[in-house]
C-alpha cells in the first residue's frame, strides 16, 4: 500500500476482540510497520461475529487516542489533583491507606468494581485478590445495578447463582423477550454477536419474535408481535401465563420431568392471575395473554428471556425466577432451542450447592439496612448509606475500578456529597470522569488495545460455546503499568508492605491460591507464563475441555465449540439433587403480586430507562464520533401527555421525582405508551472537575438524580431503574439548536474538602519519585 508520496509501505492486521459490551466481535487492527494504529473493521474469520461490529468497535481507535485518556498517575495536593509519578503516588497511599486500616479496621475500606472491570481480563482476576489482601467485606459491584435477581433465581432453582440460561437463539422457534433491546444493547444476559442478523435467522425459518416491553425499542421494531405492558407488570403477565397453562391443561415438562418438584404450588399460586384480570394490571388485552400462552406451548423449541429492564423493577428476583419456570411447564427447559446453559471452556467455580444449599436467609446483611451480602458482594444501593451513616465498619475509604458510581448508581445526589465526605478515594481508570476526578489518588490503566483479552464472564452467556484469546495488539508505552499490576502494588500496600516490592511474590500467591481452588499442583511456571496469561491458562487447562492459553494463540480468530447441549444434570446442585420450582422464599414474594393485581395505576408518569447503540453506560460519550448527529439524551413522551402537560417537542421539562428533579429537553414520540416517559442513563456530563471536554460539550441529565436508593428487589437489593414514579411540567426556556463549542475543562478545581488521613494531613509533597 503506497501513501500520500507515493512510498509503499507494509500494513498488517492484527486480530483482537472488541471489550465494549456483551457481544465479544471480532476485530481486524491495522497497523502500519512503526506500529501506527490505522483502520479497524470487522473480522471475517472470526468463529463468532463473522465479520460483523457496531459503530462501538469502530470505537476503539478512538478510545486508546483520546487525548483525554489518563496517561500518569494523579494525586491530590491542597484540594487539586496534579499529575504525578508513580513513585510518589504510591509513597502517599502507602502513607495513608495502611493507617486507615489500623485505625478503623479493613472494612472502612471499601472496594467499588465497575461494568468496565467486568470486560477487563486484568481487573476481573485480580480485584478479587486486592478486596483479600485488605480483608474488608465492603465490596461493590455493577452486578447488583441489573444482574443479581438472575443469579439468585438460579441460585434458589438449581443450587448455584453461575447456573444461568440463556435462549438458545440459533435454533429457537419462538422467543419471547420481555424487557429487552439486544439489537440495540448487544446483549443484556446473553452473549450473541449480532443479534439483529441472528433474529432475522429466526423469522426467516418460520419462527416468531415477540417483543413485551413499554417502548417501541429497535428489537420491537423487528418483531412479529410487539406487546406494550404497563412498567413493573411483568410479574403479573408471568403468573398469568401460568394460570393459561395450568387452565388449559398445556402443562408439559419434557425431558426434565422426572427431576422436577414443586408444580402443583406453582400452579395454586397462580390461580388468582386470570387473563382478565392481569389484562388490567399490565394494561394487555386479555385475549393477547392467552394467545400469547398457547403459542408458547405449541412452539416445537421456544424460549421466554427476561433483559435488563425487567430486572430493573421492583420484582426482579420474582421475574427471574417465573420466567425459568415457565420454560419449564413448557418443555423448553436445557433442550435445542429453549432455555439452555452455555458451557464456557475455562473452569467455573464449584456449584454453591455443592459445599452446602445456597441460601438468603442464612448469609451475612448490610451493616445499615440488613440487605443480603450475595457471592461475596454488597448491593451497591446501599453504597452512599454505608459511607454517610456513623457506626462500626462505616466505610472512610473507597476504591474503584473501572466504574464511575456518582452516575450508575441511585440517588446520585446523596452518592456524590457521601464520596466528598470521604477520608481517602483511590480509582483505578482510564478517565477522569463523574466519580475518578473526586478521588484523592487516580492510577491510569493500559488502553483496551495495549492489555490482552478473554472474557470470562460473556462466554458463560453466550448463545454458543466459544473460546477466544486476544494478546495486547500494541506495547505498553513507557511510563505506563499493567492493571495486574497496579492492583496487585495496592494489594500490598493495603496490606501494610513496601511500595516497591517485587510483584513476583504476590503474583506467585495469587496462581497458588487459583491452583488450590481448581484442585491442581501449580505447574512450575509453565512457558514462562506471569500475572492474568498464568492464570488463565489454569483455568483454561482444567476447564471442561482441557484447553491451553496456547491453544488459544494458535486459533486467533477463536474457537468454535460447538452448539449449546442439555446440561441439566452437569450443572443441578441442590441438597437433593432434584428441581424444585416452588422455593417458598419465591412463593411467598410472588403471592405480593395478588395485592397489586387490581390496584389502580399511579398519579403520576412512570419512568423507564433507554439504550442507544453508540452508548455503553457513560464510557463513550467523549469521542467525538459516538456524539454526534441529533440529541440523544431526551425524555420521551407520548403525544397524549404531551398535550396534557403542555409540553412541546424541542422544549424543556421539568422531571420530578420523589428524591430529586433534572430538567430535560423533550422528546414527543409514540415509541413510548401513555403515561410512561424515558430517559437514558449514562450521561449527566457535568462535574466542573472531570476531564472528558466531549462528553461536556453535550452533558445531558443524570437520570440518577431521579431513582431512589431506598427503591430495591427485596430479595436482593438490586437497585430499581424501571417504573419510577416521575413527574413533568414545562420549564422556561428551550433546547439550544445545538449544544455548543467544546470548553476547556481543566483539572485544577479544588474540592469543597481538604482529604485527611486517619493520621492528620498527609505529607505535603508526594514523597520520594
Amino acid at each position: 500500500m503506497a501513501n500520500l508520496h507515493g512510498v509503499e509501505r507494509t500494513v498488517r492486521s492484527v486480530p483482537h476482540t472488541c471489550s465494549l459490551c456483551e457481544a465479544t466481535c471480532g476485530l481486524l487492527i491495522n497497523l502500519d510497520h512503526d506500529g501506527t494504529l490505522g483502520e479497524i473493521r470487522g473480522d471475517p474469520d472470526d468463529v463468532f461475529s463473522a465479520g460483523y461490529i457496531c459503530p462501538k468497535g469502530v470505537a476503539v481507535k478512538g478510545l486508546h487516542s483520546d487525548p483525554d485518556r489518563l496517561r500518569t498517575p494523579m494525586v491530590r495536593v491542597g484540594g487539586t489533583l496534579h499529575e504525578a509519578s508513580w513513585g510518589e503516588a504510591w509513597a502517599v497511599l502507602a502513607y495513608r491507606l495502611p493507617t486507615l486500616i489500623e485505625t478503623y479496621g479493613p472494612d472502612a475500606v471499601g472496594l467499588f468494581v465497575g461494568s468496565g472491570a467486568a470486560h477487563n481480563l486484568d481487573a476481573r482476576l485480580y480485584a478479587s485478590a486486592l478486596a483479600a489482601s485488605i480483608g474488608t467485606r465492603s465490596v461493590f459491584s455493577a452486578s447488583s445495578l441489573w444482574l443479581r435477581p438472575k443469579q439468585v433465581a438460579a441460585g434458589l432453582l438449581y443450587g448455584s447463582t453461575s447456573a444461568m440460561t440463556v435462549p438458545d437463539v440459533d435454533r429457537t422457534e419462538y422467543l419471547i423477550l420481555i424487557g429487552a433491546n439486544p439489537v440495540t444493547s448487544n446483549g443484556g444476559l446473553l452473549t450473541a454477536a449480532d443479534l439483529r442478523s441472528r433474529l432475522r435467522a429466526l423469522r426467516r425459518r418460520g419462527g416468531r419474535l415477540v417483543v413485551v416491553d413499554p417502548r417501541q425499542s429497535s428489537t420491537a421494531e423487528g418483531a412479529d408481535e410487539h406487546l406494550r405492558i404497563r412498567p413493573g407488570t411483568d410479574a403479573a403477565l408471568l403468573l398469568g401465563m401460568i394460570h393459561v397453562l395450568v387452565d388449559e391443561g398445556l402443562i408439559d415438562l419434557g425431558g426434565v420431568a422426572d427431576r422436577v418438584d414443586g408444580v402443583a404450588d406453582v400452579a395454586a399460586l397462580a390461580t388468582d392471575f386470570t387473563p382478565a384480570r392481569v389484562a388490567r394490571r399490565t394494561g394487555l388485552d386479555a385475549g393477547a395473554i392467552r394467545r400469547l400462552t398457547r403459542d408458547l406451548a405449541a412452539a416445537p423449541a421456544a424460549a421466554v428471556h427476561a433483559g435488563v429492564g425487567a430486572l430493573t423493577t421492583g420484582r426482579a428476583t420474582v421475574v427471574s425466577w417465573l420466567v425459568e419456570v415457565l420454560n419449564t411447564l413448557t418443555g423448553n427447559l436445557d433442550r435445542p432451542g429453549g432455555a439452555m446453559f452455555p458451557c464456557p471452556a475455562h473452569w467455573t467455580a464449584p456449584p454453591v450447592g455443592a459445599r452446602s444449599p445456597f441460601s438468603l436467609t442464612d448469609g451475612p446483611r448490610t451493616r445499615v439496612r440488613g440487605l443480603p451480602i450475595i457471592d461475596g458482594e454488597q448491593p451497591a444501593a446501599a453504597l452512599a448509606e454505608e459511607m454517610d451513616i456513623e457506626g462500626p465498619g462505616r466505610i472512610r475509604a473507597l476504591i474503584t475500578i473501572g466504574g464511575n458510581p456518582a452516575r450508575s448508581l441511585p440517588d446520585s445526589a446523596r452518592l456524590r456529597a457521601a464520596l466528598d465526605g470521604l477520608e481517602l478515594m483511590v480509582s483505578v481508570d482510564t478517565y477522569l470522569n463523574e466519580t475518578t476526578a473526586l478521588a484523592d489518588i487516580v492510577l491510569p490503566v493500559p488502553s483496551i488495545l495495549e492489555r490482552a483479552h478473554y472474557d470470562l464472564d460473556r462466554y458463560a452467556l453466550a448463545c454458543r460455546n466459544i473460546a477466544n484469546y486476544s494478546p495486547p495488539v500494541l506495547p505498553l508505552p513507557l511510563g505506563m503499568q499493567h492493571e495486574w499490576e497496579t492492583l496487585a502494588r495496592l494489594a500490598v500496600v493495603a496490606a501494610g508492605g513496601s511500595a516497591a516490592a517485587d510483584l513476583a511474590a504476590f503474583d506467585d500467591e495469587a496462581a497458588a491460591r487459583l491452583a488450590k481452588q481448581v484442585g491442581i499442583e501449580l505447574p512450575d511456571d509453565p512457558d514462562g507464563l506471569r500475572g492474568p496469561q498464568r492464570l488463565l491458562d489454569l483455568l483454561l487447562r482444567t476447564g471442561p475441555y482441557g484447553l491451553t492459553l496456547e491453544d488459544l494463540e494458535f486459533n486467533p480468530h477463536g474457537l468454535d465449540l460447538g452448539e449449546l447441549e442439555p446440561r441439566l444434570d452437569e450443572v443441578l446442585c441442590t441438597a437433593d439433587r432434584r428441581l424444585n420450582l416452588a422455593p417458598p422464599m419465591l412463593i411467598a414474594e410472588a403471592a405480593k403480586v395478588r395485592g397489586g393485581l387490581d390496584a389502580e395505576g399511579a398519579d403520576g408518569l412512570l419512568l423507564v430507562g433507554r439504550r442507544h447503540l453508540r452508548s455503553q453506560n457513560s464510557w463513550l460519550h467523549n469521542l467525538p464520533a459516538m456524539v454526534s448527529g441529533a440529541r440523544r439524551c431526551t425524555v420521551q413522551v407520548h403525544p397524549d401527555d404531551a398535550a396534557r402537560l403542555r409540553l412541546r417537542d424541542g422544549g424543556m421539562a421539568r422531571v420530578s421525582s420523589r428524591i430529586g428533579e433534572v430538567v430535560a429537553a423533550v422528546q414527543v414520540t409514540e415509541e413510548v405508551l401513555p403515561g410512561v416517559v424515558s430517559l437514558p442513563h449514562g450521561w449527566g456530563h457535568d462535574e466542573p472537575q472531570a476531564r472528558l471536554r466531549v462528553a461536556a460539550s453535550r452533558p445531558g441529565v443524570n437520570v440518577n438524580r431521579l431513582t431512589d436508593a431506598m427503591e430495591t428487589d427485596p430479595l436482593t437489593g438490586n437497585a430499581v431503574f424501571n417504573g419510577v414514579a416521575v413527574w413533568l411540567a414545562p420549564h422556561s426556556g428551550d433546547a439550544p439548536a445545538t449544544e455548543g463549542p467544546i470548553p476547556d475543562r481543566r483539572i485544577g478545581v479544588d474540592r469543597r474538602r481538604t482529604p485527611r488521613g486517619p493520621g492528620g494531613i498527609g505529607p505535603e509533597s508526594f514523597g520520594p519519585a
